[in-house]
C-alpha cells in the first residue's frame, strides 16, 4: 500500500505515547505517578453537564450552523471580548470541535506551499506538524529560559524573509509556562505590521494565570484585522473530553473557515455547544476554586523540583506545567524521561517532544493532587541518588 507523501509530515503529540506506556505498566501492577498529559484533574462543573443534559431532552441532536450556534457565537464575543478588553462581533467566531481545527484550518487558509510560519520553539507540537503537513516551511523561533520562555524580538525579526506569512504564538505558553507582557505584545504587534504577517495567538490557557495581567497581541491598536484568537472550553472549564473550541477572526476569514468545517466535519455537536454555552454564563466558582489550586501545586512543585540534585526549576506565570532545567544531572532529555518511568514510576514528557530547543529540559503538568506531586518529587529524588 502506498500513501499520500504528505503523511510522511505529519506528527503527534508524544503526551499520548507517554500515556500509553504509564498505563501498560499500570496494567502490569506498577504504581505511576502520572505528570505527563496535558489535562485538568477536575470534573466539568455541575451546572455544564446538567446544561447537556437539558439540551438532549430538548432535541438539540441535529445539524447546525457550520460556524456555530448564533447564541454560543455571541456569548463567545462577548466574554472573549471583555477578558480582553476589545469589543468583538459574533460574525468574527467559529466554534470546532476542539481548538485544533483552528489551527489547522487558519494555516490551511492563509498558508500556501512554501511559505514560511514561525512558531514558539519549544511549544506545542502540533504547530510544526500542521506547518509541515500543509507544505509549508516551519521557521522555530527559541524560547530562552534567560528571558523567562519568551523569544527575543530582534532575533525573531531576524528569521522574517519575504516568505513569512504566519506568526505563531501562545502565551500562557505550554510547555514553560511563560507569560508575554504589554511590551512584548506591542512589539509582535509593530513587526506584524511592518511586514504584513498574519498571528495566530494560542490563548487556550488565558484563565489559568497567577501573577501579572493577561496580555493579547489583538488589542493592540490595528490588529484586529490581521489575527486570529485560538480558545476553547477543555482547559478553563475542565471539558478536555467534550472537544470544543473556537476562533475569533475578521469575519471575511471567518467566512472561509466555517466552509472549511463545512467540508471536513458539517458542524460542532450541538447539545455541547449548549453546555458551553453554560459554562460561559453560568457561575465561575469551579474555575476560580481550580486556578487557586493549580497555583498551590504549583509552588509545592518548583520548590520540590529546586531542591532535586542537578535539577533547577523557573516558577510558570500561567498554565499548569513546569519546565525544569535537568542539565545538570549529566543525562540527556530522553534518558530521563524513560529512567523516571521504569526506575522511580513518575510518567514526565522529554522537552524534545515540544522541539528541539526543548533538549536539556522535562515538562511535567502539575494537573495532579499535592500527595501526587510529593510523591513523584519523593520518587524523583530516589532515582537521581541513584544515578
Amino acid at each position: 500500500m502506498q500513501y499520500a507523501q504528505r503523511m510522511a509530515r505529519l506528527g503527534t503529540e508524544t503526551a499520548f505515547e507517554v500515556l500509553a506506556k504509564a498505563r501498560a505498566l499500570q496494567a502490569k501492577g506498577r504504581d505511576v505517578v502520572e505528570l505527563e498529559i496535558g489535562e485538568p484533574d477536575f470534573d466539568t462543573p455541575r451546572h455544564v453537564i446538567e446544561a447537556a443534559k437539558q439540551a438532549l431532552d430538548e432535541g438539540y441532536t441535529h445539524y447546525g450552523p457550520s460556524a456555530g450556534l448564533p447564541d454560543l457565537r455571541a456569548a463567545i464575543a462577548e466574554d472573549a471580548g471583555i477578558r480582553r478588553g476589545i469589543k468583538l462581533d459574533p460574525e468574527m467566531v467559529v466554534v470546532t470541535p476542539g481548538a485544533k481545527p483552528i489551527m489547522f484550518f487558519g494555516i490551511l487558509a492563509l498558508v500556501n506551499e512554501g511559505d514560511e510560519v514561525i512558531y514558539p520553539n519549544p511549544g506545542f507540537p502540533i504547530y510544526e506538524s500542521v506547518i509541515n503537513f500543509m507544505g509549508a516551511k516551519p521557521v522555530p523561533i527559541k524560547l530562552r529560559e534567560e528571558l523567562d520562555f519568551v523569544f527575543d524580538v530582534d532575533e525573531l525579526e531576524s528569521l522574517i524573509t519575504p516568505k513569512t506569512r504566519l506568526l505563531i504564538i501562545n502565551s500562557p505558553h505550554n510547555p514553560t509556562g511563560g507569560v508575554l507582557t504589554a511590551g512584548d505584545v506591542v512589539k509582535v504587534a509593530d513587526l506584524a505590521k511592518k511586514h504584513d504577517l498574519w498571528i495566530l495567538t494560542d490563548e487556550v490557557y488565558i484563565n489559568i494565570m497567577y501573577e501579572g495581567k493577561f496580555e493579547t497581541v489583538a488589542a493592540v491598536d490595528g490588529m484586529l484585522d490581521r489575527t486570529i484568537i485560538l480558545d476553547g472550553f477543555s482547559k478553563t472549564y475542565a471539558m478536555t473530553g467534550w472537544r470544543a473550541g473556537y476562533g475569533i477572526m475578521p469575519k471575511e476569514l471567518a467566512a472561509h473557515v466555517a466552509r472549511l468545517q463545512t467540508n471536513s466535519n458539517s458542524c460542532t455537536n450541538s447539545f455541547v455547544q449548549r453546555a458551553c454555552l453554560a459554562a460561559i454564563q453560568g457561575p465561575q466558582d469551579d474555575v476560580h476554586s481550580m486556578v487557586a489550586e493549580f497555583k498551590r501545586r504549583r509552588d509545592v512543585i518548583v520548590d520540590g523540583l529546586n531542591e532535586l540534585p542537578g535539577i533547577s526549576c523557573l516558577k510558570p506565570r500561567g498554565a499548569f506545567y513546569v519546565f525544569p532545567n535537568i542539565t545538570g544531572t549529566g543525562k540527556d532529555s530522553r534518558f530521563l524521561e524513560d529512567y523516571f518511568l521504569n526506575e522511580a514510576g513518575v510518567a514526565t514528557l522529554t522537552g524534545t517532544s515540544f522541539g528541539k530547543y526543548g533538549e536539556g529540559y522535562l515538562r511535567l503538568s502539575y494537573a495532579a493532587s499535592i500527595e501526587a506531586i510529593k510523591e513523584a518529587l519523593e520518587r524523583m529524588k530516589g532515582a537521581l541518588e541513584k544515578l
